[in-house]
């Protein structure tokens, strides 16, 4: 596995290949992030073209068990965030990884 890149490191990134202060790009990197997160959580679905879908999943509810104790635990109903990336993106991917 590669190294982590963090929030901080985008920023950077950006900052130094548009020529904006790192405190303009910081801004709008949290912007986008958090419009991101605000449109999923509505249920609304955002599709980046050559990018890839962000999209909300639906789990059912369901009996689990507690790993420590063995106890039974309902879970309830329940959406989790999903990403999907586009068959670009994967292509990438596996294209850069596998030279």
């Amino acid at each position: 596995m590669g190294k982590s890149v963090t929030k901080a490191d985008i920023v950077n990134k950006i900052a130094e290949d548009i020529g904006l202060t790192k405190v303009e790009t910081k801004t709008v990197v949290e912007g986008v992030f958090q419009f991101i997160i605000d449109t999923v959580a509505r249920g609304e679905r955002i599709e980046l073209r050559g990018f890839g879908v962000f999209n909300n999943k639906s789990r059912k509810p369901r009996m689990a068990r507690n790993p420590k104790t063995g106890e039974e635990v309902p879970l309830e109903k329940r959406f989790v965030p999903v990403f999907k990336p586009s068959p670009e993106f994967t292509s990438k991917v596996n294209t850069s990884l596998l030279d």
